[in-house]
């Protein structure tokens, strides 16, 4: 009997980070009883934080019965507590401004993370750190890189 829960682990990647000719990767692992998917893609002139935000949106799209529990593993730390934290909610109520005022960055994608996940009868985002030998993640790692590649 396998494990009846969706467990996706995923990962954003940027080279050149502040520079215009940047390249950024995204991949997630998605695993459901005894099936594995993988994605990954990439994108020029992004930043890491696009690529996290996008390697889950692309992930949870992916799963059509959003019944099943779901957990979801990412060692972006801006990820997490944006969700766990409820930051988002801070952020709709003051029109989209983060607490120093400023516009939040990549509204579009916060949005569209947040609708997915409420589309979720049973979802949990839970940190991990990154690289310390967690084979999943070490995969979704390996997938962003080989998105960064699509796009070289």
């Amino acid at each position: 009997m396998g494990n009846d829960k969706i467990i996706i682990y995923t990962d954003g990647a940027c080279s050149n980070n502040q520079s215009s000719n940047n390249i950024g990767g995204y991949g997630a692992i998605l695993t459901y009883n005894n099936h594995t998917k993988e994605i990954f893609g990439g994108r020029i002139n992004t930043t890491n934080n696009i690529m996290e935000l996008t390697a889950i949106i692309e992930a949870l799209k992916l799963i059509k019965n959003r019944k099943i529990e779901t957990e979801v593993y990412s060692d972006s730390a801006y990820i997490v507590n944006g969700i766990n934290l409820k930051w988002y909610e801070k952020w709709k109520k003051n029109n989209w401004k983060n607490s120093k005022k400023v516009p939040v960055k990549n509204k579009e994608l916060w949005e569209e993370l947040i609708d997915l996940i409420e589309s979720f009868s049973n979802i949990k985002i839970i940190k991990v750190k990154g690289h310390s030998g967690i084979d999943l993640n070490e995969k979704a790692d390996e997938l962003a890189n080989k998105g960064i590649e699509s796009v070289k």
